[in-house]
């Protein structure tokens, strides 16, 4: 995974580029979503995650101003917050606490942007599970950077980034959904090792795998017990954890303990700690196989480790949900389906679908309507390849941008 991490970070980035604030025009950064093929809650215990960006798009656009003041609005949100440059004031509960998280991070480093308008839109669909709220931190992140002539690596921005959601917005958020937005290639997936952030992009597009496409389902319901129970599997990871660590003292996280080493602790933990410990340590074991297959093109055995997948995140996890237990069922039963599985943080949101190219369209109106007569839901389908990352696209956006403005 080393040598994938070399490669983009050895990119020079042009985030430094006088003539975007200088002319007093608007700089405007993009950033994706993502959705996860495989490795869910494995990314804030040590383990292995798989995501991919998918084109769905948060758009920071970022104007000088005159005074001393930043301002915050948002097609998509109506509140707009003004800030004085020395503010430092909480969280608010507002869209703006992650661009204002972003900012607050870049403070810290000492890194004090200009006075500035900053705009969001976009059309990432919230609650969904496909990490609309890491796609707004890293898009302003790109843009706050390049407004201010700085340059920070990949793995600079993911961590930024995520310490905005971490400290300021308090949601106790991984490094998985912010590292994959930032560092994503077209036509992969990335092997993200969440401990030490080494990385690989794995190929979506070799062999018969090349035929297929993901298609993601969002169900539309997100369950009111979400927050309380993800604290709650929080604590149960940490209890076996710590028993893991205290009997095995070479295993620093779930992510370097095997089934064997977890199985040997059973009868010191709870059963509810032991089944949320043998998800994960059997999820990153899913990680490992599956790149395997990809780089074999092999759509077969990538889908049927999605499906297992499912299933330990419906039984061990217990953090699926009858609606989207129906669509990964019926799912499987269509043609051209090689596996289905929850993805997100669970008891809602969305699945994702290993299916081939040419049932795609076939599929998903079929997955709608058996969906829409078991529970008179409308569900939005998204049918998706693997794009670039924030990384990329905004150093291609910026170059052409400077380039126009030297002509």
């Amino acid at each position: 995974m080393a040598a994938e991490k070399n490669f983009l970070s050895s990119i020079s980035h042009p985030s430094a580029q006088p003539s975007s604030t200088a002319s007093g025009q608007p700089l405007h950064c993009v950033a994706p979503a993502r959705v996860n093929l495989l490795g869910e809650h494995t990314d804030y215990t040590g383990g292995l995650v798989l995501p991919m960006a998918i084109p769905f798009e948060t758009h920071a656009t970022i104007s000088p101003r005159t005074d001393n003041f930043y301002s915050f609005t948002s097609e998509l949100f109506p509140d707009a917050i003004t800030l004085t440059r020395e503010d430092r004031s909480p969280a608010r509960s507002l869209w703006a606490d992650y661009p204002i998280g972003v900012l607050r991070q870049l403070q810290q480093l000492g890194i004090e942007p200009p006075a500035f308008d900053f705009h969001l839109s976009g059309n990432v669909p919230f609650a969904a599970g496909l990490s609309s709220s890491a796609s707004v931190e890293v898009a302003s992140a790109m843009a706050m950077l390049a407004f201010t002539g700085t340059s920070l690596s990949i793995e600079e921005i993911a961590l930024l980034s995520q310490r905005a959601e971490n400290e300021y917005v308090h949601s106790p958020c991984g490094i998985m959904d912010q590292f994959v937005i930032t560092a994503a290639k077209a036509g992969h997936a990335l092997l993200l090792n969440t401990r030490d952030l080494t990385y690989e992009h794995l190929p979506m597009n070799k062999g018969a795998l090349a035929d297929t496409q993901i298609v993601v389902c969002n169900s539309m319901v997100k369950h009111s017990v979400a927050t309380g129970e993800y604290r709650v599997r929080r604590r149960e990871l940490e209890e076996g954890q710590t028993i893991l660590r205290t009997t095995f003292p070479g295993v620093r996280d779930l992510g370097d303990a095997t089934l064997d080493q977890l199985n040997q602790c059973q009868h010191q933990m709870s059963h509810e700690a032991f089944i949320r410990c043998r998800h994960v340590v059997t999820e990153n074991a899913r990680v490992r196989s599956a790149r395997e297959s990809m780089f074999s093109g092999d759509p077969v055995s990538l889908g049927q480790l999605m499906l297992q997948a499912h299933v330990s995140y419906r039984d061990d996890f217990a953090a699926s949900c009858e609606e989207v237990d129906f669509l990964v069922d019926t799912a499987i039963t269509l043609p051209g389906c090689f596996g289905a599985r929850l993805t997100g943080g669970g008891f809602g949101g969305c699945t994702v679908n290993l299916v081939e190219r040419s049932h795609c369209n076939a599929f998903a109106a079929a997955l709608k309507a058996a969906y829409q007569q078991q529970f008179k839901i409308s569900a939005e389908i998204y049918l998706c390849d693997a794009v670039d990352g924030a990384w990329l696209r905004n150093a291609s956006l910026l170059n052409r941008r400077a380039t126009q403005e030297r002509a």
